[in-house]
């Protein structure tokens, strides 16, 4: 392979596979033409582009609107980057013991044997090619790929952090520990990610990586694990002393409660996925409800149960899940509150939010929003990377945030429900300082069947028409493996898996919430807001972005049917038939 920092060489025009209605996939020639395509719409972004993410043989391009999607389509398509804008990668030196556990199996499949597999490793001229499966994970390429090892065949549930590593053509360091089925040839004790720096990510893509032998010592084997994990990001989640200050304890996290914002976009190339609240119109509604700004931190609680304390008078708020709650008294007396008003929790009265009648997430708005440590300009906690505050804990204090972008009563001043803002009524003993507003959609209960709208592609032709029919004829169940990551959905009784009418494997491919990615059981996945950045299983589908927020409060036990929505821009449509490229497994 030529150099790609320098290459212009692109085809006349390259396919656009959509992916749902407000991205697409640039399938290119060679990871030559990824590269710079994904430099040019870095330097030169389109109008309304959000995210440009390079993978192995595609770009994923999104953007604001449909509109404005559909408008940078053929002209992404047939752009010819400019060479000269990929000249500014770093020289960058990472230090490997080469102790790997797969060091002998890969110089027994490569035929190198292990002195033949370091030096070819440690001589090759890598490139840090683009990002993905966690922050700060770069896949690292060679113009003359020295070797290539084949995945292990059963991954490991446990890679430790800084594990050098190699499969197929590619190299990487792991920024943590993860799972993986990549061949371990050593270990590093460069951090790879760390919070503590300006730029987080050692790696960015174009740098140029040097893996230098270096002999163990005691400094590189007892501390290769605390080296690259114990950084800021731990400290980064841990919340802010609060003693003296208003807000609220955690008496009861219930299953699961998360701090939750709008999340951090645009970080996909260093495998940063925005995270954020899943049902973010919810999230919307909390912080409208109570007068804050929508991008305030909310409390986001699966299924109920949490209970919450109040220190000083605080107005809140109930959206998302169809439940209410319940105040408690310093006397025991109780009064109830029903969701979508805002309402007053005094001085020492506790909150707990009811189980939800249906849908699965409720959110929690507090007047003036959460002090919560910001990671990455983010709030939010990402249960996939581990970014942001740790999963509440009965115990966990938070506190009012307090500044010039905090509406309403986000002043600690706020000493009575008078001065929390909106007029106050009563109602029930319930003190309601505001109007009410309606459900936002009709909320799925176990049992129930919701609908969703789904863009075929961008590999639907991994399905062929007879997969289609089937992912759109038959209702598909909502198992209990149900997280933020994604819903497993499983075929009905009488029903059947989708099934593959192509072999081989698909090159990893940047992936958006809402896409339906298939694994060899036919099983789709649906994608919320923790997914990967990347992924390796083709998407038959991705839900329409406006059903991403119902998609996100299916509780297990319900049903989902799917009904075709149309694509846009169908002048740029590659064909459905139309053959992409594969790599052996």
């Amino acid at each position: 392979m030529s150099d790609p920092r320098h290459s212009a060489t692109t085809p006349p025009a390259r396919p656009i596979r959509w992916v749902g209605t407000q991205g697409f996939l640039v399938e290119c020639a060679s990871l030559e033409d990824v590269m710079a395509v994904h430099a040019h719409l870095t330097a030169h972004p389109e109008r309304g582009q959000r995210q440009v993410m390079a993978a192995a043989a595609t770009v994923l391009v999104t953007f604001t609107s449909q509109a404005a999607a559909e408008h940078a389509a053929p002209r992404v398509s047939t752009l010819t980057p400019d060479a000269g804008e990929l000249t500014g990668g770093r020289i960058v030196e990472i230090p490997v013991v080469y102790d790997g556990e797969d060091l002998a199996e890969v110089g027994r499949l490569t035929g190198l044997g292990v002195d033949g597999v370091i030096r070819a490793h440690s001589e090759a001229d890598w490139f840090a090619a683009f990002g993905g499966f966690a922050p700060g994970f770069m896949y690292c390429a060679s113009e003359a790929a020295p070797f290539e090892a084949p995945r292990r065949s059963s991954p490991r549930t446990a890679v430790p952090a800084g594990a050098v590593a190699v499969a197929g053509a590619f190299s990487a360091v792991y920024p943590r520990t993860s799972p993986g089925g990549w061949q371990l040839l050593g270990h590093t004790t460069a951090a790879l990610w760390d919070l503590g720096r300006e730029q987080p990510a050692l790696l960015q893509p174009g740098d140029r990586v040097r893996y230098v032998p270096v002999r163990p010592t005691a400094s590189v084997t007892s501390g290769t694990d605390a080296a690259v994990e114990d950084t800021p990001a731990d400290a980064a989640a841990g919340l802010p002393p609060v003693a003296g200050r208003r807000g609220v304890t955690v008496v009861d996290p219930g299953l699961l409660t998360l701090v939750q914002d709008l999340g951090r976009p645009g970080l996909g190339d260093l495998g940063v996925v925005a995270s954020g609240a899943a049902d973010r119109d919810a999230a919307r509604q909390a912080n409208r409800l109570v007068g804050n700004r929508s991008r305030e931190a909310v409390l986001e609680t699966v299924l109920g149960g949490l209970t919450l304390t109040a220190h000083g008078h605080q107005v809140m708020a109930l959206a998302g899940a169809e439940a209410g709650g319940t105040i408690t008294a310093a006397d025991g007396a109780t009064r109830r509150v029903p969701a979508r008003t805002p309402f007053v929790v005094l001085d020492g009265q506790t909150l707990t939010v009811d189980e939800p009648a249906g849908g699965l997430r409720v959110y929690v708005g507090l007047r003036g929003g959460l002090d919560v440590p910001r990671v990455l300009g983010s709030r939010s906690t990402d249960t996939l990377s581990g970014l942001g505050p740790a999963p509440l804990a009965a115990g966990d204090r938070l506190a009012r945030r307090v500044g010039p972008d905090a509406r309403g009563a986000a002043g600690a001043s706020a000493a009575s429900p008078a001065a929390a803002g909106a007029p106050a009524s009563e109602e029930a003993g319930v003190v309601l300082v505001g109007d009410p507003e309606t459900s936002l959609r009709p909320m799925p209960a176990p049992g129930q069947v919701a609908v969703l709208r789904v863009v075929p592609g961008p590999r639907d032709d991994w399905f062929g028409a007879a997969g289609l029919e089937r992912l759109f004829t038959q209702d598909w169940d909502v198992s209990q493996q149900t997280d933020r990551i994604g819903v497993r959905l499983t075929a009905p009784d009488g029903g059947a898996p989708l099934e593959r009418v192509r072999e081989g494997e698909l090159k990893s491919e940047g992936a958006v919430r809402g896409a339906l990615q298939v694994p060899p059981s036919g099983e789709p996945v649906l994608f919320l807001s923790d997914h990967p950045v990347t992924g390796g299983y083709p998407v038959i589908g991705v839900v329409a972005r406006a059903d991403l927020s119902l998609a996100a409060q299916l509780p297990p036990g319900a049903r989902v049917r799917f009904v075709p929505h149309p694509r846009p821009g169908a002048e740029t449509v590659v064909d459905s038939a139309s053959p992409s490229e594969e790599t052996p497994a």
